[in-house]
């Protein structure tokens, strides 16, 4: 765990380079800050089209969100989180558990994405994959093939 793949040509683009190109350092952490997600005591490094996340997160949430927010950039094909701790209030931080996450295709949608994950007759729970994804999905409908989304269980929406 802790190496999470993404699809380099999809995503938010971020900075002035190509299609192709990752994003430098700075604009990774502008655009992880931005969504407020209890990441101050993280550090972000750039190597090539990956993206090394260390430090600590608040908690398991937190953790999932920082990796989905910095991973659907345009340019970025892997994060790497092995290094990233959860306090989750204990005295020390802890590894993370494995998420589950979920790559949006061509004609789904988070009623589809609901059904797939948590069973036929379950759509309606789409609404809990839509909350567990913001800051980052502003919209239920605004979602895009190669988009990596959280999948969280039913138990902790």
């Amino acid at each position: 765990m802790g190496l999470f793949s993404f699809i380099k040509n999809a995503g938010k683009k971020l900075g002035i380079g190509g299609d192709d190109d990752a994003p430098d350092v700075e604009a990774v952490k502008k655009e992880l800050a931005s969504h407020d997600l209890g990441t101050d005591k993280v550090d972000v490094a750039v190597e090539g089209d990956k993206v090394v996340l260390t430090g600590v997160v608040k908690d398991q949430s937190a953790f999932e969100k920082a990796v989905v927010a910095v991973g659907n950039t345009l340019g970025i094909s892997k994060v790497e989180a092995a290094e990233l701790k959860v306090a989750d209030g204990a005295a020390a931080p802890a590894p993370a558990k494995e998420p589950v996450f979920y790559t949006v295709k061509k004609g789904d949608n988070l009623w589809k994405i609901a059904e797939a994950q948590y069973g036929k007759g379950k759509g309606a729970k789409n609404t809990v994959i839509f909350e567990a994804n913001k800051p980052m999905l502003t919209h239920p409908d605004k979602i895009y093939p190669g988009q990596v989304l959280r999948i969280p269980a039913l138990d902790q929406a």
